[in-house]
């Protein structure tokens, strides 16, 4: 149970507040929708849908865990033994708030919390991904990785144009060792005549 907000709260105490989410989330796992105000549903939300993800776990661990907030065995056996397998191929959203209009009485906001029966796709982690990078090794930036997943056809090039590069290369060293060495006018004519010779 996270700690409760300082300031206001839903009930007269911390103690209170949470007795009262354990048993809207005991009332939402056991009938699967409550109409309750949409404050109460907004506090409702992450405290239910953590127990869902200690229900997906299903280890022992987690039973006891969930027991510590609802109390009542039967509801933690078909939150285990159905509610949790159900969303195992979602990652979060179990749960939906909708809006109802306000309170006869009082007129505060109504709200419709209830769980998510629609299937979805599981979409693959991103996290996976990230871990792949980093295994890359160091250095390897946008230009590793493109080079790493380029095909060797991409990579295989042709001798000709390996040998015409570095020669292209080499023929731009010398130019540029004649410029340093030529600080004056007349080394410079030299350096040109060394050039015309090679």
């Amino acid at each position: 149970m996270p700690t409760p907000t300082k300031g206001r709260r839903l009930g007269g105490s911390a103690a209170h507040q949470q007795h009262m989410l354990a048993n809207l989330a005991t009332a939402l796992f056991e009938h699967g929708k409550i109409t309750t105000t949409e404050a109460r549903a907004r506090r409702l939300r992450p405290v239910a849908e953590r127990l869902i993800t200690f229900a997906k776990r299903g280890d022992l661990h987690a039973r006891r865990h969930v027991l510590t907030m609802v109390t009542d065995k039967t509801v933690v056996k078909t939150l285990f033994d159905e509610i949790g397998p159900s969303y195992a191929s979602r990652h979060g959203g179990y749960t939906r708030i909708t809006k109802v209009g306000p309170r006869k009485g009082d007129n505060a906001a109504m709200a419709v919390i209830e769980l998510v029966t629609e299937t979805v796709e599981a979409r693959p982690q991103r996290r996976r991904a990230r871990r792949d990078r980093a295994a890359q090794p160091a250095g390897a930036g946008r230009q590793g990785r493109a080079a790493t997943q380029a095909t060797p056809a991409e990579t295989a090039e042709p001798a000709e144009t390996a040998d015409a590069e570095t020669a292209d290369e080499a023929a731009a060293e010398t130019l540029t060792a004649s410029d340093a060495e030529a600080p004056g006018d007349s080394q410079s004519e030299a350096g040109a005549e060394q050039d015309d010779e090679h």
